[in-house]
């Protein structure tokens, strides 16, 4: 006989910053982390300043992906606290699209999206990812 396991979804995200900040911000998303009712795990790329967290919820318990949403932005910010970036390898994508104007600036942002209407005027590129679509040129 068999048995059925809970279905977990896991949710990888990563920062970045300078190594001379990367001990601190581990060890303070890891105060958080291990705080957390989630099992969570950290690892890290100690020779870029990259480290990665690995969240496990159930995606049926809105508490439980609320959760790895409330520590996903504390990461963040905390890596954007540090002058560090949003992500480190992973890439914007979606998920870390909201992050940028705070990271980057609103110039920074219509220049990025100047370049890419110049690059791909019909916008056949990866439509919708990395800048907000609320930052007009």
């Amino acid at each position: 006989m068999g048995f059925l396991m809970p279905l977990y979804l896991f949710f990888v995200q990563d920062v970045c910053v300078q190594l001379s900040r990367l001990a601190e911000c581990i060890s303070t998303s890891k105060q958080l982390l291990d705080a957390s009712p989630l099992t969570c795990l950290v690892i890290a790329h100690a020779g870029d300043g990259n480290f990665h967290t690995i969240v496990f919820f159930d995606p049926s318990k809105e508490d439980e992906r609320k959760e790895a949403e409330r520590l996903n932005h504390f990461m963040v910010h905390t890596a954007l606290s540090m002058e560090g970036t949003c992500t480190g390898e992973h890439g914007v994508g979606t998920g870390k699209m909201k992050y940028l104007e705070k990271e980057l600036g609103i110039e920074s942002l219509r220049t990025m999206k100047r370049i890419k209407a110049a690059l791909d005027p019909n916008n056949i590129m990866n439509p919708g990812k990395l800048i907000p679509p609320h930052v007009c040129i």
